[in-house]
C-alpha cells in the first residue's frame, strides 16, 4: 500500500493546468521505472480527488479509451492544458517535479 500512497502524493503535487507523465510521476514517486503501475495506483477510490487526469503517457498522450479519454481531455482543457492534435503541449503544461 505504501507504493499508492507515494504515487497519490505525488499526483496531488501537480498543479491546475499542468500535467505529468505517467514516467515522471513514478520517478518523483521514488520509484523509477514504474510507470505502468501509475495507472493502477490512479484507479484506487480516492485517486478521483487527486488530479488523476493531469497523469498523461510519454509525448502528452492521453491513453484512457474512448469517452474515458474524452473526458480526460475535457478536464484538462477546463483547466487550460494546450493540445496539439491529440498530445498535450509538454512544452508548455508540463509540471517538472522538484528535487
Amino acid at each position: 500500500m505504501a507504493y499508492f500512497e507515494d504515487i497519490q502524493k505525488t499526483v496531488m503535487r501537480i498543479p491546475r493546468g499542468k500535467v505529468a507523465t505517467y514516467g515522471n510521476v513514478a520517478k518523483a514517486a521514488g520509484h523509477p521505472g514504474t510507470s505502468r503501475q501509475v495507472a493502477w495506483a490512479l484507479r484506487a477510490p480516492k485517486a478521483t480527488r487527486l488530479g488523476w487526469h493531469r497523469v498523461l503517457g510519454a509525448g502528452g498522450r492521453i491513453l484512457l479509451p474512448e469517452e474515458a479519454g474524452l473526458h480526460q481531455r475535457m478536464l484538462l482543457e477546463l483547466e487550460g492544458v494546450v493540445f496539439k492534435g491529440n498530445r498535450v503541449d509538454l512544452k508548455r503544461s508540463e509540471f517538472r517535479f522538484g528535487g
